[in-house]
């Protein structure tokens, strides 16, 4: 029941409501296999399901969550399911969902070391964390954002502020496979479009080496000012990663910032294959990693990490009048004078608590196995005819095409396309769709620790069954 105070529950109602969530979550996430992925509904129906004006009178929470149940939950594609494998599955570990809870539930604020000092501080221990992986040196530091996108923002204002004529006549440098929010990124940094070079990939899908080499040469010649290369640790197309140690020397030759989107990627570095694929990461002068993407955490915990923490401050400290009180006293990080946000939540939290509780040895052996899946996943299709792996195994991702010998290429991108509405009319399981060397190409991404070799198989059977249908 409701206390006298209109906002507030008494104690025994508030742990009724709690029991009831974590009854639902741990029932979510048993019985989460043998559910399906959930459906793509029409926007009209929703909007007739859903579309109410503002509630006047108090509703029992019982009947509200009810509600979320029936109409909300079953029009969400579930990114957690073991067997969502299409874009990049966001598959969340149950310690880090505890730790959103604590934190929400206190509202930490962790924008101040006057206020949130001890936030803060777990929020820098955290990132070293992730500095040692890199091989980043002591200098380095970041903080954490909301995801890949913000990420990406951040590290890139960074590199801005380090040239002052970036604005008005600078060019930065990526291929074809980079991820849309690094052109955002600038866009919202003010840079304009003739000042972004895009450089069509290899047959590896990496950024070559001697026509970024030979572009910066002409740009110069021509009155630009080189001043940025982002790399990619893992595009979401095909998992490809940049020759990073030659970019590195590149750069280093030329005075670029080099920057790494290493958003769902950058994490393999704690497995062999990560290991080898991302030599030289060690050398980047900025890196964006999501670890709500392979560290399995709950969504918004991206992290922005540059090699001179100090850049960062540099780039967006502003110190209003109605902040002088945080200048005063203990002095510690204000991590609001680091990014773009002032009122900043305890992300770190979680991912703190998950590697504590768990060890990092246990995400290591959950993200070698999402490895040896997509491995799984590549010899299954090989074996199928008309079937063509268009990039194998790499990074988690596998990318593939059906080609049928009785339809041109522009039948068999309608095809592809159709398969992925088939999957996903199934609900079994998901594969998205992406353009690779201008053709329709399938792509299985396999980040989920629970999900199984026989998913896998069933799912690659289940494309194969479409396929001869359609």
């Amino acid at each position: 029941m409701k206390s006298d105070a209109p906002l507030d529950f008494d104690a025994e109602t508030m742990r009724q409501m709690g029991y009831r969530v974590v009854d639902l979550l741990v029932d979510y996430w048993q019985h989460l296999p043998v559910r399906p992925l959930g459906q793509r509904a029409d926007r009209i129906a929703l909007e007739k399901l859903l579309n109410e004006p503002t509630p006047q009178q108090p509703q029992h929470f019982e009947t509200v969550l009810d509600e979320f149940l029936q109409k909300v939950l079953p029009n969400i594609i579930k990114v957690d399911h073991p067997r969502y494998f299409a874009f990049v599955p966001a598959p969340n570990d149950y310690v880090g969902v505890l730790a959103d809870f604590i934190s929400a539930g206190m509202n930490v604020f962790v924008g101040t070391w006057m206020v949130g000092a001890g936030a803060t501080q777990v929020e820098q221990v955290v990132i070293r964390w992730l500095c040692n992986w890199f091989g980043l040196p002591e200098s380095a530091g970041g903080l954490f954002v909301s995801g890949g996108s913000v990420a990406n923002l951040v590290c890139l204002a960074a590199a801005r502020q380090q040239y002052p004529d970036a604005l008005t006549h600078g060019r930065v440098y990526y291929s074809d496979q980079t991820h849309s929010c690094v052109a955002r990124a600038w866009r919202v940094l003010g840079l304009r479009e003739e000042q972004l070079c895009v450089l069509p990939a290899d047959d590896n899908f990496q950024i070559p080496l001697d026509a970024l080499a030979e572009q910066i040469r002409r740009d110069r010649d021509t009155g630009w000012l080189p001043f940025c290369v982002v790399a990619n640790a893992g595009t979401t197309n095909t998992g490809a990663v940049d020759p990073l140690n030659a970019l590195a020397e590149l750069c280093e030759a030329e005075g670029l910032w080099l920057h790494a989107d290493g958003a769902y990627g950058a994490a393999a570095i704690l497995t062999e294959e990560g290991k080898q694929r991302l030599q030289g990461i060690h050398r980047l002068h900025s890196l964006a990693i999501d670890p709500h993407k392979w560290l399995y955490q709950p969504m918004m915990a991206g992290c922005a990490i540059v090699r001179e923490f100090e850049h960062l401050r540099t780039a967006f400290r502003i110190l209003p009048p109605y902040l002088q009180d945080k200048e005063r006293g203990a002095v510690g990080v204000d991590l609001c004078d680091y990014g773009v946000e002032l009122s900043r939540n305890f992300r770190a939290l979680k991912v703190w608590m998950s590697l504590k509780t768990h060890g990092v040895e246990a995400f290591r052996q959950s993200m070698e196995w999402n490895l040896h899946l997509a491995r799984v996943a590549e010899q299954a299709i090989r074996q199928l005819p008309h079937w063509k792996i268009v990039s194998p195994a790499t990074m988690g991702i596998v990318a593939f095409r059906y080609e049928p010998s009785d339809r041109s290429a522009e039948q068999a991108d309608a095809l592809n396309r159709a398969l992925v509405d088939a999957m996903l009319e199934d609900g079994f399981a998901l594969v998205s769709s992406t353009v690779l060397r201008g053709r329709v190409a399938l792509r299985m991404c396999t980040l989920n620790p629970r999900a199984t070799e026989a998913d896998v198989f069933e799912t690659v059977r289940r494309l194969n069954q479409f396929a001869q249908r359609l």
